[in-house]
């Protein structure tokens, strides 16, 4: 194992991705530190960590903004290097350089990268002017009177879309170009309150293409390797609910078509650190999306089938180590999927829910990344994911097996989640054919639809399984059943 020159790093992160770095650098002898709100106390990845100094906001998310708060919990733990997971401020250019101007080790891309590629516009101009494919599309500030009548001749459909930020906030789609103004409006409104940014544009919308990312890494020498594919169609309101790979929709040709595409984007970003690079499919056409810079919530997908660990993989290139691999000793074997399970209402428009965790039990051979522990407070403070279930088989069938047999053996009880959905999908004719694309669920309304059967049968399972020891007492005890008049289990 290469030595580093740091021995603590400090997680700029909660929730299941901060646990899940946890464990890999403990698996590399280093030491780990967790910046937490009070209101995360009773997390896994506080209590696994070696040091967990605690922060404080207005709000529970505003602690984990708070710039000074973290770099100076890092400064507490006496922290070499700073990983900041995914989402909060993972993407924060400002961010990456206040760590950096004091010594620490961003464990990420250079803050230059993360400004270019983060800005939506910005990097659709840099790609295109690279010369990759990009959809058609009109920019506000090109000039600002005219948008939405640029955006008008493009004709129908459109998808108005937000410069900065992700995770589907901001974004409109536009089938009647009577309502185009209004979108705009609210478009605009959305994109400044939750990302500070206002400025939009619109492209051409593909009408239910197929959503492919592909896992790049760099290092400081320029080199670069792609780790194959993720196919990420099912969606609900532009955010991911399942992720596989390899997708069933890429032919061999069509696979190294896509992967050498995002190998070249990065290496022309000058990428250094875990990145991805997204596109929409349409038929054997594919068109640059956007990069994130930072790892993906689905990263476990790719870690099962190449034995990858991109975590250390991170970390080893933030410590300014060259890549111990090249591209033809990365193998894709067998066939990964990742359920996301969230704590909300699918039948209810995939409303948030809350509650305690009663009783929370997993399958045991499957891989769980979760953020939550028995006795936990669920609150709306935060994204409602709570865990991800991934398997791994050696062909695809395998896996949507072993899928809805994990799903199905999932015990929650304190909190409504998604659950049943995720059984229902992967059970589904058309996801196990591989015929779905980002509109899946908006056109089969029935799978999140309520079912008081698949629900209640969930919620008698676990009845009983309370209850089993009551049931054994009364059996190995006959008088007890008089007592229990006409009770049943």
């Amino acid at each position: 194992m290469p030595q580093l020159p740091f021995d603590t790093v400090l997680i700029a992160n909660r929730g299941e991705i901060a646990a899940r770095i946890v464990k890999t650098l403990r698996k590399l002898g280093l030491r780990s530190a967790v910046a937490y709100h009070e209101i995360d106390a009773r997390t896994p990845a506080v209590s696994m960590a070696d040091l967990a100094i605690q922060i404080s906001g207005n709000t529970p998310i505003a602690s984990y903004l708070d710039t000074r708060q973290i770099i100076a919990a890092a400064d507490q733990a006496r922290a070499g290097a700073l990983h900041p997971g995914y989402g909060l401020l993972s993407e924060n250019a400002e961010f990456a350089r206040a760590v950096t101007d004091t010594g620490i080790a961003f464990i990420g891309p250079l803050p230059d990268t993360i400004e270019l590629m983060g800005d939506k516009i910005r990097a659709r101009n840099f790609v295109q002017s690279n010369g990759f494919p990009v959809a058609p599309c009109v920019i506000e500030e090109d000039d600002p009177a005219t948008f939405a009548s640029r955006a008008q001749a493009m004709g129908a459909p459109l998808l108005v879309k937000p410069s900065a930020g992700g995770g589907g906030k901001g974004m409109r789609i536009v089938r009647d170009l009577n309502t185009l103004e209004a979108a705009i409006e609210q478009a605009r409104s959305e994109a400044g309150r939750y990302f500070g940014d206002a400025r939009l544009y619109a492209e051409r919308h593909l009408e239910y293409p197929r959503h492919i990312e592909v896992q790049v890494l760099g290092d400081c020498l320029g080199n670069v390797v792609h780790l194959y594919e993720r196919e990420c169609s099912v969606q609900r309101r532009f955010q991911k609910i399942i992720e596989e790979t390899p997708s069933p929709a890429l032919s061999q040709e069509l696979r190294a078509r896509i992967c050498d595409t995002a190998v070249r984007i990065a290496r022309a970003a000058n990428y250094r650190n875990a990145g991805t690079v997204e596109f929409l499919l349409s038929g054997d056409d594919f068109y640059f999306l956007e990069m994130n810079t930072r790892l993906q919530v689905e990263h476990p997908v790719t870690e099962m089938i190449t034995g990858v660990d991109l975590v250390a993989e991170q970390i080893y290139a933030a410590a300014g180590r060259q890549l111990a691999f090249s591209q033809s000793d990365i193998v894709s074997n067998g066939h990964a999927i990742e359920l996301r399970l969230y704590a909300e209402a699918p039948e209810r428009g995939y409303a948030p829910t809350t509650g305690k965790v009663l009783l929370l039990e997993y399958p045991n051979d499957v891989r769980i990344d979760s953020g939550i522990m028995q006795g936990q407070h669920i609150t709306p403070a935060f994204d409602p994911m709570l865990a991800k279930i991934i398997v791994h088989s050696p062909s695809r069938m395998e896996s949507v097996l072993k899928a809805h047999r994990a799903v199905r053996e999932l015990v929650l009880l304190g909190c409504e989640t998604n659950a049943n959905l995720l059984a229902r999908i992967v059970s589904d004719e058309a996801f196990l054919g591989g015929h779905f694309h980002v509109g899946y669920l908006e056109q089969n309304p029935h799978l999140a639809a309520g079912n008081f059967s698949a629900g209640m049968s969930a919620f008698l399972a676990s009845a009983a399984l309370l209850t089993r020891p009551v049931r054994d007492s009364a059996d190995a005890v006959p008088e007890l059943h008089s007592a229990l008049g006409n009770w049943r289990n």
